[in-house]
């Protein structure tokens, strides 16, 4: 049985020495702080966490794909030096009966080295193409040290709490939240109310699926999805921000179905919840398929800004106001999860 640490995979972004990847990463061609295309990023994490994988599933199965099933919390810790490389270093944690948790963490070097990132990907090996493909049985890892056995527990732990955070979804709202609710609806109906309602901050967009994003035969890469839908998001939280929104954190993305050749897909984004200097953007992927014989939600995801001024310090942001259920849902759901961040995570 391998270890863990058998399995370390390592990607380097050479912003130092290349400068048209340089270019390619960059916001804008000026000197700005936090320069560095997020979502870019987001598609390269997806990439290193598919080779990571893969290259563990290809020993036992040749011929067999992984696909990405879920991105759980990215908190971001410091922003990106666009003068240094970035150093992607991920490793298996665990492996199920045919999923694999990769955990990857994003840093820069220097003294000391700038940790950017650590984010935990969820992969599960298919054989077969199209509807014939079937999950596969993986061996398991060998967990010899004390720090793998560790992170092999906080991968089990991280499954977990997700299921413990859905049902929670499903819960009635506590006193203290109902009391919020209550008061964001009251607060409409004062005299010369002039709030921003989350149902006109939304923004969406459509494209069609060409062979030049294929990844695993037929089906699209997901990583390429959450570029999209992230900078869509990104766009939309700039209804809000006064000043500039960067990112803070993914809370969660799910992939649902997978996308093919030729699909139109149509992303949705919409502020659904802010708080302080933090803005929670809600996005959804739906596909259609060529013969528009078939709508699936393919992706939905939940990301956190942060508004914040020329020095990246914080800013405060407006409320914003829910108008009917599905709305203080969607409010509801974003204050628990950028709660839990803010709280656990000690979000930026």
């Amino acid at each position: 049985m391998m270890r863990p640490i058998e399995t370390s995979f390592t990607k380097i972004l050479s912003l130092s020495s290349d400068e048209a990847l340089k270019r390619r990463f960059m916001i804008l061609d000026e000197p700005i702080q936090a320069n560095m295309r997020f979502g870019l990023l987001l598609e390269v994490l997806d990439k290193v966490a598919e080779e990571a994988a893969l290259s563990y599933v290809n020993r036992f199965f040749p011929d067999a794909r992984v696909v990405t099933a879920a991105i759980d919390n990215i908190v971001v810790r410091h922003v990106t030096d666009m003068s240094k490389d970035v150093h992607f270093k991920a490793r298996i944690n665990h492996v199920g009966r045919s999923s694999l948790e990769i955990g990857i963490r994003v840093e820069q070097p220097g003294g000391p080295v700038r940790h950017i990132a650590s984010c935990y990907f969820t992969m599960v090996a298919r054989s077969g193409v199209g509807e014939g493909a079937t999950s596969v049985v993986l061996p398991g890892l060998e967990y010899t040290e004390e720090i793998e056995k560790q992170r092999a527990a906080k991968a089990l732990h991280r499954r977990e709490e997700y299921k413990q955070q859905q049902a929670l979804l499903r819960e009635p709202p506590s006193r203290e939240e109902f009391e919020m609710l209550t008061g964001l609806h009251a607060a409409q109906d004062e005299p010369g109310f002039n709030g921003l309602l989350t149902a006109n901050l939304t923004a969406d967009a459509w494209e069609r699926m060409y062979p030049e994003q294929e990844n695993v035969p037929k089906k699209i890469f997901g990583g390429y999805l959450i570029r999209r839908a992230y900078e869509l998001s990104s766009i939309c939280s700039e209804q809000v921000a006064p000043n500039r929104p960067i990112a803070a954190a993914v809370n969660r993305i799910n992939f649902f179905h997978p996308v093919r050749m030729g699909d139109t897909l149509h992303y949705t984004s919409r502020v659904v919840y802010t708080s302080g200097s933090f803005i929670c953007v809600e996005a959804n992927i739906e596909r259609i398929s060529r013969d528009r014989t078939t709508k699936a939600m393919s992706n939905s995801c939940l990301f956190t800004f942060v508004n914040v001024d020329s020095e990246l310090k914080q800013q405060s942001v407006p409320l914003v106001y829910p108008t009917n259920y599905g709305e203080d849902a969607r409010y509801l759901a974003a204050h628990r999860s950028c709660q839990t961040l803010i709280k656990d995570r000690q979000l930026i």
